[in-house]
Order: structure tokens, then sequence, then C-alpha cells
């Protein structure tokens, strides 16, 4: 694909140089918007508005869609007031508004000078909502129809209004006062008789979600269901927009990789990693690196309180790595599964015990298997004594166990709490479990060689 891309940004760059437009033109128009915005990533900056202009005004609005808001701002800083006109027209209300979001103030302002009163009050209702809500990433532009018109009323009012809606696929039924009644497909509209009613064939078991849920909760509720489209209603079952699925995948994506970030302990930024500068990375990345390197001073403390036991036997100190990295790798394994239990809802608060329960007899299970290995390595190729492998192997099963329980318990507990369980992933139980794995070690070699 990098490679095709290449091919395709080599040839646009000998066009455009030759100023052959309609070739440009002939080839752009066969390519998918999503690819032209990547192409656009690639090419001279100072061409780009002219390479946009050639593009039809639909297929433009829909690549300008896909690109990144630094490419967004750049083509905007280019239009004219007119041409920014034309493509907010062509843009559906959640671009408009994920576009604006994106935007520095003196283009905010811009955008909301070139578009209209209706549009604008709209916007100003959608920028209202909490952000990562279901109302913040909405659309307005959907079909609605009353439960008294026939399909034949249904199919001419879908003609008419159609062309400007994000899906018809999915059509909302509401009453008079605009609440939420029912829901039926554009194939049943068309299979059913003309005289019809649509309140024959409409389904009344509707899944909506309300303008205030989460925005990872919708996205759960489109893995879920298998939808296409989600309706979203106010606190008094109005209909006020609808969620499509290309908005619940961004959802995924962006949720997955803010996770991923946190997991790393790494503040999660918006921006592609080649358009972060190294200010902004150091800047997101050491606050974590401080505070894991304070935490991590208390292993530190510990092995200086027991500096004279390690000194009557040396060879305890070569096992330390060992030891803290196989209890930071067990505590990790149970956290990952947890935090991907409690995203996907496969795993509540009140679940806690049975999870401990299962995680402590596969913890038990780990540290057995761990320590019969390790006893086996440590008497025929370290040749330590028994009693030191039977300190390092009590030690490793006991942090396997401990490491196991921090591991499942702590995300479960601060999801409890109103924080990211992603937080309570690798680097903090690693650091926790290296501080609890020296405690157990030393108090194990003092309880077995005396010292």
């Amino acid at each position: 694909m990098a490679e095709i891309t290449t091919t395709f940004e080599t040839s646009i760059k000998k066009l455009l140089e030759q100023k052959k437009f309609n070739s440009l033109k002939d080839i752009l128009t066969t390519m998918h918007p999503a690819d032209i915005a990547i192409l656009f990533e690639g090419l001279p900056k100072q061409k780009l508005a002219l390479l946009f202009r050639i593009l039809p005004k639909e297929l433009a609005a829909e690549a300008f869609v896909e690109m990144e808001s630094n490419l967004q701002q750049m083509l905007i800083d280019g239009f004219s007031d007119r041409e920014l006109k034309d493509i907010l027209d062509e843009l559906y209300m959640d671009d408009t508004v994920d576009l604006i979001e994106e935007m520095p103030a003196n283009v905010v302002k811009r955008i909301l000078s070139q578009a209209d009163p209706d549009t604008r009050r709209l916007i100003n209702e959608m920028l209202m909502y909490p952000e990562d809500s279901a109302g913040s990433m909405m659309t307005t532009e959907f079909v609605d129809l009353r439960p008294d018109m026939t399909a034949s009323d249904a199919v001419d009012h879908i003609r008419a209004t159609g062309i400007d809606k994000e899906t018809i696929d999915i059509c909302y039924v509401t009453d008079t006062k605009r609440k939420l009644v029912g829901a039926t497909s554009i194939r049943s509209i068309i299979l059913a008789a003309k005289d019809t009613k649509i309140s024959e064939i409409m389904d009344t078991h509707v899944i909506s979600v309300n303008t205030h849920e989460d925005q990872e909760t919708v996205a759960q509720i489109f893995a879920k269901y298998g939808f296409t489209a989600i309706p979203v209603v106010d606190t008094e079952n109005r209909l006020v927009g609808i969620v499509t699925v290309d908005d619940a995948i961004d959802v995924m994506q962006e949720e997955t990789t803010e996770d991923i970030s946190k997991m790393a302990a790494i503040t999660p930024q918006d921006k592609p990693y080649f358009q972060l500068s190294i200010f902004e990375i150091w800047k997101s990345r050491i606050p974590w690196l401080l505070i894991l390197m304070v935490s991590a001073t208390f292993t530190g403390m510990i092995i200086s309180h027991f500096e004279n036991a390690l000194a009557k036997y040396i060879i305890l100190t070569s096992f330390i790595p060992m030891l803290m990295d196989t209890g930071g790798n067990s505590g990790s394994q149970s956290s990952v599964t947890i935090i991907r239990g409690l995203s996907l809802q496969q795993i509540q608060f009140s679940d806690i015990l049975r999870v401990v329960w299962k995680e402590a007899r596969v913890a038990v299970l780990c540290a057995l298997s761990l320590s019969v290995v390790n006893f086996a390595k440590l008497m025929l190729f370290d040749r330590v004594g028994v009693s030191v492998a039977l300190v390092v192997c009590i030690t490793l099963s006991a942090t396997v166990f401990v490491a196991k329980i921090i591991g499942c318990t702590l995300p479960m507990l601060a999801k409890k709490l109103g924080f990211d369980p992603a937080v309570m992933a690798s680097p903090f139980i690693t650091t926790i479990v290296d501080a609890l794995s020296l405690i157990i070690y030393f108090s194990t070699a003092s309880a077995i060689l005396g010292i």
C-alpha cells in the first residue's frame, strides 16, 4: 500500500509540474476520499489549494473530512470565503462540529461567519453538549417519518429530503412532538404495499442513547448490536440526532489509542506522531516518568535497608531483577485482561470477588510452574545451596500470587472511584509489585537464612 501511495505521489507531482490539470482530475476522481486525504499529506504544501480546487465539489468535501486538522487549516487559510462556504455546505453537521472543535479561534470565527443562521444555531447547540458525549458526536441530518404516513408517502418524502441526509438506510418514526416512537428500514418501506401505514411496518422497540451518554458506551452498543446508526434522544425522548457507524469506529480508534497511551504511562495526544514536536512528545512523557521515578525510589530504600543482609549473601543480589521482572509481568497480564473486560463491560465491580477467586487459582498454577522450573535451574545450572534456592522460589511464588491479585483488583477499584482503569496498568502495577517483591524476598531470606 505504501508503494502504491508513493507511486501516486510521484505521478501527481509530475502532472502538477507539467500543469496537466485534466489528467490530474481524471486520476483523483477515481480515488476514494480517504486515499486522497493520505495523498495530500505527502504533496508540496504550496500546491495543495490548487490541487484541491481540481476536485469535484462533493468529492472535495468528502476528502476534506478525512484530512488531519493541520492540513484542513492549511486549506482553509487558502480558501476564499465562497470556497469555504461551498465546502461547509457539503459537510454533514457532525463533521462541521468536529472541524470547529479542532480549529483555532480565528479559523472558527471565519467558519461560523460563512454558515447560515440555522446552521450556526445547530452548531452552538451541539457544542454545548459535554465533550465525548453522544450529543457532541451526533449528526442532525436524518430521515424522520410519521406513523400515519403510507409507504408511498414515505418513499416520496425520502426522495425529497434524502439527498441531504447522512444515511437513509434506517428511517426513524416520530410523533407530532418529535418523540421517537419507532424505526424502519428503507428495505421494509420499499417492499411494503403502497398504502401500508408506517405504523404497521415500524419496530417500536428502538434502542436509543441519551445526548449525554458517553461516546465509548455508544461505540460499545454498535459493537454489540451491529447497528449502522443509533438514534440520539433528549431527556424527554425527543429525537435530536443520530450517530452513524463511521463515527463509532473513529471513537473506538480514539479510545483504544488513549488507553494504550495511558497503559504505557504517556499523556494521550490527538495529533499523529510525525505532527508532534519534540517538545510536545517530551511534555506528554516526562510527568509520568517523574512520578514513576519518584515512586521507584521506594525499591531503592528497601534494598538500602537490607544492605547488611545482602553483604552476607551476595548471591541474593543476582536474583533481584528476575523476581521483580516476573512479578511485574504477572501483574501486567492480569491488569490488561481485566481492563479489557471492563472496557467491554464484560466485568463489573460487583464481580470483584469472582475475579479475585479466578485470578488466585491462575496465580497458584503460574507460581508453581515457575517455581519448579526455577528450582531446577538454580540447582543444576546456578549450583546454589538448597536454602538459597528455597528463598528464591518461595519469593517467586509469593510475588506472582500477590502481583496477579493486585493486577486484577487495582483496575476495578480505579473504575469504581471514577478513574480510567488503563492508568492502573503496567507502569504503576510494576512499581508496586517491585517494592512488594523486595519486601517478600528479604523477609523470606531473613526467616530461612537467618540474616
